[in-house]
């Protein structure tokens, strides 16, 4: 399915912010960098939440050199939360961050939550960037630490946003969205299906607001095909396959002035 583009990124007279949230799976940045960085660009995020970023050697130096060819910069995460990071853009004041890292499975492996505050204009929320386990069970605890830390995060307003390594109808995807919005499900704007690139048939990454934030539109942002209104004109579908074996969720919010 795919809409008319989404709203641009505005501060609005009464101190809301109108802002753009990009999740996306980048598998340690193994694929094409430069392909990754023009997508990122090209759907002109406030806000980034990554899974599988850099781990290992040099970690930091490859997601902050990520961050500047996308016009971003790097909030926080990382190896420090196994994995998941956060991308903001200079609109974004922050107020703190904190990565935390989950307990972990012997055999499996570890998994961890990056998460900050935030400001834009008037508006104040939590942001928290997530990839959940393979594993049924730990999956399904995981989805209930992240509730729980999105509730101690003293925000009224949040955002979290990931892999979750299971389809909508799973138990723990279930879980997620009987407590928060899943933004595509609310306000389809773009296409479904996120896993893989080449043959997308499972929507396994997606985007949750609280119930005080106003989805304007989510979805996976397809290329304009027939010089139609109907795609992003500036996301191209080789960059798309190219740059890592996931499919971006690009979602427009208007979070309220606190």
């Amino acid at each position: 399915m795919a809409t008319m583009l989404l709203p641009n990124s505005r501060t609005e007279p009464d101190g809301s912010a109108v802002i753009r949230v990009l999740g996306y799976n980048i598998r340690s940045m193994r694929d094409d960098t430069d392909a990754l960085a023009r997508v990122i660009s090209a759907c002109e995020p406030d806000l980034v939440l990554v899974q599988e970023a850099p781990r290992f050697f040099r970690w930091r130096k490859k997601l902050a050199r990520l961050a500047a060819a996308s016009g971003l910069v790097m909030l926080t995460g990382g190896a420090t939360a196994a994995g998941p990071a956060i991308l903001c853009s200079l609109r974004a004041t922050v107020e703190r961050t904190e990565d935390v890292l989950l307990p972990l499975t012997p055999g499996l492996h570890r998994r961890g939550l990056a998460t900050a505050v935030v400001r834009f204009g008037g508006a104040r929320f939590g942001v928290l960037s997530f990839h959940l386990s393979l594993a049924e069970e730990e999956r399904y605890a995981q989805g209930g630490m992240l509730l729980d830390r999105l509730a101690g995060m003293g925000v009224e307003h949040a955002v979290a946003g990931g892999d979750l390594n299971e389809r909508p109808e799973g138990r723990t995807f279930t879980r997620l969205a009987d407590h928060l919005r899943d933004c595509w499900a609310t306000a389809p704007r773009g296409a479904e299906y996120t896993f893989s690139p080449t043959d997308p048939r499972r929507r396994i990454d997606a985007i949750f607001a609280t119930r005080g934030i106003e989805i304007l539109g989510c979805g996976v942002p397809l290329p304009s095909r027939g010089g139609d209104l109907q795609g992003h004109p500036a996301v191209s579908e080789r960059d798309l396959r190219a740059a890592t074996d996931h499919l971006p969720v690009l979602a427009a919010l208007r979070v309220p002035s606190a």
